[in-house]
């Protein structure tokens, strides 16, 4: 395994390190200078990434934190953020919203493709029979696997927070840019494997005991519909 490989561990990068990544770049060599450097001196491809990254994230089209650019006033001191900026530092991007936004764009190969060669077609945006909510499903299945992460949680929670937070990589949102709720409340049905609500189960917890977890308006699914 490559140095390069160790960076697939995180859940979010800055917009530079996914850039580099998408580019080929390990960012533990550049994350830190590239903004320095002159535009001739920086990693093919390195610019273009970043600009559609910046834009899908201000566009909403990516999950991740935006951070705008500070304004400082004449002695140095902070005073704000700047609308419309974008800190490429400091801006963090979802991983599976970034993959999923590449796929759409036709880019299947590369650092966040590592699985390619094994990759199902039913995957393939480009497959002409590709149906977005079956992938959706698929993925958001695929990234609730650790027993650890779902502690205290349905699964259907989990798997409602991951399409959520995706929605938009998909085109799931209104006019206001929020996900459309009857959209992801049908494809959490499919993708969930617990079809029975009430209290949630957890690792090494037998069915009926009750849960530790604290109850909080996103994880209240005491009325779960499966």
């Amino acid at each position: 395994m490559e140095d390069i490989d160790y960076w697939r561990l995180t859940e979010e990068l800055t917009i530079v390190q996914a850039a580099l990544l998408v580019a080929g770049e390990d960012p533990a060599n550049l994350a830190d200078e590239v903004e320095r450097q002159a535009g001739d001196l920086r990693p093919p491809k390195y610019e273009a990434v970043k600009h559609a990254i910046m834009q899908a994230l201000l566009k909403e089209r990516i999950s991740g934190e935006l951070v705008p650019e500070l304004d400082y006033d004449q002695n140095g001191n902070p005073t704000g953020g700047i609308p419309g900026t974008v800190d490429v530092h400091r801006s963090l991007v979802n991983i599976d919203s970034l993959r999923a936004l590449l796929e759409r764009r036709g880019f299947r190969s590369g650092f966040f493709f590592p699985e390619k060669a094994g990759q199902p077609e039913y995957l393939n945006p480009e497959h002409p029979h590709y149906a977005p909510k079956l992938a959706a499903a698929v993925r958001a299945w695929l990234a609730n696997q650790n027993d650890e992460d779902l502690r205290g949680k349905h699964p259907k929670q989990a798997l409602l927070k991951w399409l959520r937070e995706n929605a938009a990589t998909y085109g799931w949102t209104d006019d206001d840019g929020n996900p459309m709720e009857s959209t992801i409340e049908g494809i959490a049905k499919i993708a969930n494997w617990q079809q029975k609500g009430g209290a949630p189960k957890t690792p090494g917890q037998e069915a009926g005991e009750d849960a530790t977890t604290e109850t909080t308006p996103e994880n209240d699914e005491s009325d779960i519909p499966c």
